[in-house]
């Protein structure tokens, strides 16, 4: 009877250090957010990020989803380059255009703005024949709403996520 008794207070005894050396769930979910946020804060520290388009929300218009991998914008501190689609009133658009938000230019007055949840980055970028206005709200967890507003074109909203660039597009 003794051995069976200290038996089974050996068991109890090595399951309980066993399952404390153990990360509970919410602990190993901490790890990953808190990962996840020191990753995006580098990504607006270096101004360095590609931004990757998921939903587009024109002016007046309803919620529109985009095909993934297709519609991005390539952001670093000395280039700028967007291939976003477009829905929405152009003012001055020429013809035989694709119809989307296509440059390539340098952004120019970039200011960083911190909040408790989220960073606000403005910057303007000047293409060959407008000039574009971008504002995203990132958060950290990578969700990122971008506003795109220019001279020639409605204002228009796109939600997706952002990204470090892959090593082939740093270079």
């Amino acid at each position: 009877m003794k051995t069976k008794l200290y038996v089974f207070l050996f068991l109890i005894a090595f399951n309980f250090s066993v399952s404390a050396q153990e990360k509970t769930k919410k602990e190993l979910k901490q790890e990953r957010e808190l990962k996840k946020l020191n990753e995006i804060k580098a990504l607006i520290d270096s101004q360095n990020f590609v931004f990757e388009a998921q939903k587009a929300m024109p002016q007046g218009g309803r919620l529109l989803q985009l095909d993934y991998n297709t519609y991005f914008l390539k952001f670093k501190a000395d280039s700028a380059t967007c291939d976003l689609p477009f829905f929405g009133r152009g003012y001055n658009v020429g013809y035989n255009g694709d119809g989307g938000i296509k440059f390539e230019g340098k952004p120019e007055n970039i200011k960083v703005e911190n909040k408790k949840n989220n960073t606000i980055l403005k910057a303007t970028v000047r293409g060959t024949s407008d000039v574009y206005d971008l504002t995203f709200s990132i958060f950290y967890n990578g969700n990122t709403t971008l506003s795109v507003s220019s001279n020639n074109r409605g204002p228009i909203s796109y939600d997706g996520v952002i990204y470090a660039p892959k090593t082939a597009e740093k270079q």
